[in-house]
């Protein structure tokens, strides 16, 4: 099977491809791509790729991956010409998972970071494919010294089995996987530690709170924080998440995990204010108690991504909001928004 492609371009596949990042992650790879998209909707949105399905080269597949996934059988595939040319890349995004509603999908998270990621990483073994996994920040667990920068060479501590275990331990069994295939199966694969992202198309009324910020203060809704007004963290905007993933799949193969972040952070009340004032609202910030799934993470240590990958975070908070508050307003009947 062919690892470079013999045609025009190389075939990638995007697991969770109609997600939030993902779904960012496709536009961006069908510049030099042909993509599969491959997704159940268990979380994510159609009103993501909607805007895709009618491209040449995008195809979409929905598909579980907790399931085993024959694509040469497909014939909606027939274009991708698989049994010539084969798949060049896999991003592994698919994690289904809710903050506020996070026992609905325990089962599923639980199964897609086992045995759904375990199919795919088979899938980049019959293809030779290169392959990266979208872990993170949680595997280096609660956030311990405010002071400190988390090196990708830092040991998490993770209780196994709390409530969330499925999520937190479930990344970092992921990475066992990825780490172990690499060295039986020998395939190039790659580990992303994704710290706390924002942007379009981002769930709303998930506890996901800035997007939820932007509809409430459109619609003049008091803005609720979970947790005190001292919550703060790492944000960084999904354009540039997006980049540092594309990065890291083409550098050379064993560079190791990579932190995919911003080194600084923000205090949630800050951001809730400047959505305030961005928005022209008259809306009032609440505190409400904090959600199981949405705790204090540590802040990256990114200097292995700059020096390795040539990447760093560009968008500054101010316009990161302002795309998010613009792509609201443009939607706002699909959003529900009055």
């Amino acid at each position: 099977m062919p690892v470079n492609p013999i045609f025009e371009k190389k075939n990638v596949i995007v697991t969770g491809g109609a997600g939030f990042i993902g779904s960012h992650l496709c536009e961006k790879l069908l510049r030099e791509a042909k993509v599969i998209c491959i997704d159940n909707f268990v979380n994510s949105n159609e009103r993501n790729i909607d805007h895709l399905l009618q491209l040449p080269d995008f195809e979409f597949i929905n598909a579980d991956i907790t399931q085993p996934i024959d694509l040469e059988a497909l014939p909606e595939l027939e274009q991708f010409k698989l049994k010539f040319q084969g798949i060049q890349e896999i991003y592994h995004l698919a994690c289904p998972t809710s903050i506020k509603n996070f026992e609905q999908f325990k089962m599923d998270t639980l199964t897609a970071q086992s045995v759904g990621t375990k199919n795919v990483l088979d899938l980049a073994v019959k293809y030779k494919a290169k392959f990266l996994f979208a872990s993170s920040s949680v595997v280096y667990g609660p956030r311990r010294d405010e002071s400190s920068f988390l090196r990708e060479e830092d040991v998490g501590i993770v209780d196994q089995l709390t409530p969330r275990a499925c999520y937190d331990e479930g990344k970092r069994f992921g990475e066992t996987m990825t780490e172990t295939y690499r060295q039986v199966a020998g395939i190039d694969s790659k580990i992303a530690r994704i710290f706390r992202t924002y942007g379009p198309r981002q769930r709303l009324f998930d506890g996901e709170m800035i997007p939820d910020f932007i509809t409430d203060a459109i619609d003049g809704r008091d803005l609720v924080i979970y947790g005190d007004e001292d919550f703060d963290t790492s944000l960084t905007f999904v354009a540039d998440v997006v980049d540092g993933l594309v990065k890291l799949m083409k550098a050379p193969a064993g560079v190791g995990p990579m932190n995919i972040g911003t080194d600084g952070k923000v205090k949630i009340g800050d951001v809730a204010k400047m959505i305030i004032e961005m928005t022209g609202s008259k809306s009032k910030i609440a505190h409400e108690q904090s959600l199981l799934f949405l705790s204090p993470l540590g802040v990256p240590d990114i200097r292995k991504a700059k020096e390795l990958l040539g990447w760093l975070p560009l968008v500054r908070i101010q316009d990161g909001l302002k795309k998010s508050i613009d792509y609201a307003l443009a939607h706002k009947s699909l959003l529900g928004i009055s």
